[in-house]
């Protein structure tokens, strides 16, 4: 492959209106440019991969034969979308992918009428496209719903609970299964396409629908005899007798990368008056691209890279990252006690579970994309005296959230919750950042949640919670580099509840949770050369809170600032209240708050996003500044 290749086809295609003026035979050229297209794309921009090169194929046949954006086509996770922006309308723009103001990595509505409904978590497609089905069969419009499920999406529950409920949306409904990694059926072939077009007829349709009616006329045993025998008969050749008991004609497995094979399928279930309809499509993630296809995990997510050579281009030798660190510390836990173990859903390398499975496979549990099951498996695990670690991603722990209150907090069970990706994390956006987890936590009943300030802190508070069995505990840490402190010395056990002061001084303090602190020393430094001497405090807990040392800083200093990469409801919020209750505020005591803001924010660099969030070094010295009622020119008052 060459860094530059022509594009005639692409070069017609703005819209799939665009696409429907090809011939058949055509598709399979425009195919390859589309490949080629998202190739050089992501090349220079960095971004997610082996998934939409896996969809070329299907994402060509399904513009070409559905009416989008009047039939919905909704993607799972949303990452395999890229040839989806391309060919419609964005292919101007889609070197500006997961950059500052330039076009999300996931489907978002605001950006695009072809994009439905804005996807960036798993499992959530056919739910919204059952939505979409049964609003048109209600309204009396026209349109079908296409979602398209894959990349284990269809490990999660709910992707089940939308399928159970979907039979009201008729022939409105199909689901595609992109099957990218476990194929749920014998390997795909000639006879199995040709069986896919067969089953996905009008004639066979019709005659299947004639065999049901003439069957309802039978006495009860035949008649139910005759429904198993069908079922039975489908369910050898194709697979398909779960998604049948769940209301659905299945039609496959075809190959997704074949378009004489995909179109006609596509077509037969675009005109089939039953449904609603599950088509099984297998497909190659990173097809079409050797490096791709030769990776281990299929180039699901890359830094920028040489398209010719595939070879990623690599960052600047640094301290390791939160994440590596993690993993380490957590197998020296786990060399130290026995009932350490941990579970993941789906993201063992994310997390850097992949590590720990390495060395105790025994002990590690990748649950799939089911979140809500690990917290839930991992209080069950508690319960019986195991010291589990339940790793996820703050923006995923969300998904279950119910479990972490009933299964977890209620029963008083110590699950350890690893929190990777707090605070905001760059190119993936607003969905990704992790926000709230501070604030859901900590305001739980018997929860002990900490936010590491740098990597010495994060395996102190690993060990902490290793040794903690009074109840669960959570702690926090942000994508990225360390700041390249020393390890090699033993774990501290932190003091629940306590936190340490890091710079002390006398009129202004600074209380940090995470690592902000970086950021408060810099204002801290610039605090002190415009005469405002300042503590820092590295509050360690959001909970509990370290009440003497709050109560020390209100008492000593005139300003107190504290400063979170988490949303309204955390440290800030429990200070406040803290202060509050005792009747600290009485004497005029000035506290501020810093925190993310009440929006979600688009995808940027972190220092930017940062920046925009108001949480780096000037906007803590504005805060102060403003506090004392004093701006920059005003600072001799503020010093008398």
């Amino acid at each position: 492959m060459t860094a530059e290749t022509a594009t005639p086809l692409l070069d017609q295609v703005t819209t799939p209106q665009d696409l429907r003026k090809l011939q058949p035979a055509q598709m399979r050229q425009l195919a390859d440019e589309l490949r080629t297209e998202m190739i050089a794309a992501v090349g220079q921009t960095g971004g997610h991969l082996g998934s939409g090169l896996g969809v070329v194929e299907l994402t060509a046949a399904i513009h070409y034969v559905f009416d989008t954006p009047r039939d919905r086509l909704i993607f799972d996770v949303g990452h395999q979308a890229y040839p989806h922006k391309i060919l419609t309308g964005r292919r101007d723009r889609i070197r500006t992918l997961r950059q500052g103001g330039g076009l999300s990595g996931f489907t978002k509505r605001s950006e695009s009428e072809y994009d439905p409904f804005g996807a960036a978590h798993s499992s959530t497609s056919i739910s919204a496209a059952l939505g979409f089905a049964t609003a048109n069969r209600m309204m009396g419009v026209p349109g079908k719903a296409i979602a398209v499920i894959g990349d284990g999406a269809m490990s999660a529950g709910m992707a089940y609970e939308a399928m159970n409920n979907a039979q009201d949306a008729g022939n409105r409904l199909v689901v595609i299964l992109n099957d990218n990694d476990m194929s749920i059926a014998p390997p795909v072939g000639a006879l199995s396409s040709y069986l896919a077009r067969l089953v996905s007829s009008g004639k066979f349709l019709g005659l299947r629908d004639l065999a049901r009616k003439f069957a309802r006329k039978l006495p009860r045993p035949l008649h139910n005899a005759a429904r198993r025998t069908d079922e039975f008969a489908r369910g050898l050749a194709m697979g398909g007798t779960l998604f049948e008991e769940l209301g659905f004609y299945y039609v496959g497995p075809i190959d997704g990368h074949d378009m004489d094979a995909l179109i006609p399928v596509l077509e037969n279930v675009r005109d089939a008056a039953e449904g609603p309809c599950l088509v099984h499509v297998v497909t190659q993630k990173g097809k079409g691209y050797e490096p791709a296809e030769r990776s281990a995990d299929k180039y699901h997510g890359v830094q920028k890279f040489d398209v010719v050579t595939g070879e990623q281009k690599k960052s600047a030798a640094g301290p390791p990252s939160y994440t590596n660190i993690f993993a380490d510390a957590l197998i020296a836990e786990a060399d130290r006690d026995s009932r350490v173990c941990a579970i993941t859903a789906a993201m063992p390398s994310g997390t850097g579970l992949d590590r720990f499975a390495a060395r105790f496979a025994d002990r590690s549990f990748d649950v799939g994309i089911a979140e809500q099951h690990a917290v839930t498996f991992a209080a069950g695990l508690a319960a019986q005296g195991m010291r589990p670690f339940c790793a996820i991603y703050s923006t995923f722990l969300q998904r279950a959230y119910d479990q972490v209150v009933h299964d977890v907090a209620i029963q008083n069970l110590p699950v350890r919750f690893a929190i990777d990706r707090a605070g905001l994390v760059g190119a993936d956006g607003a969905t990704h950042a992790g926000s709230f987890d501070v604030t859901y936590l900590a305001s739980l009943p018997n929860f002990v949640v900490m936010a590491a300030a740098d990597e010495v802190e994060l395996v102190n508070m690993i060990h902490t919670a290793a040794m903690h069995d009074a109840g669960p505990i959570a702690f926090r840490y942000p994508r990225g580099n360390g700041i390249g402190l020393d390890l090699s010395g033993p774990p501290e056990l932190l003091e629940i509840g306590k936190g340490r002061i890091v710079r002390e001084g006398s009129k202004v303090a600074i209380l940090s949770l995470g690592t902000r602190l970086a950021e408060a020393r810099k204002a801290a430094d610039e605090l002190e050369a415009k005469g405002l001497s300042t503590t820092i405090a590295d509050m360690r807990f959001a909970k509990p809170l370290d009440e003497d040392l709050i109560r020390q800083m209100i008492a000593n200093h005139e300003v107190v600032v504290t400063i979170e990469e988490a949303s309204i409801g955390g440290l800030g919020a429990h200070v406040l209240t803290m202060a509050s209750d005792e009747g600290l505020l009485d004497n005029g005591l000035k506290i501020r708050t810093m925190r993310l803001p009440d929006a979600f924010l688009d995808h940027d660099s972190p220092d930017k996003q940062y920046d925009t969030a108001g949480l780096n070094a000037p906007q803590i010295v504005d805060t102060v500044l403003r506090a004392l009622r004093h701006n920059s020119a005003g600072v001799e008052e503020a010093r008398a």
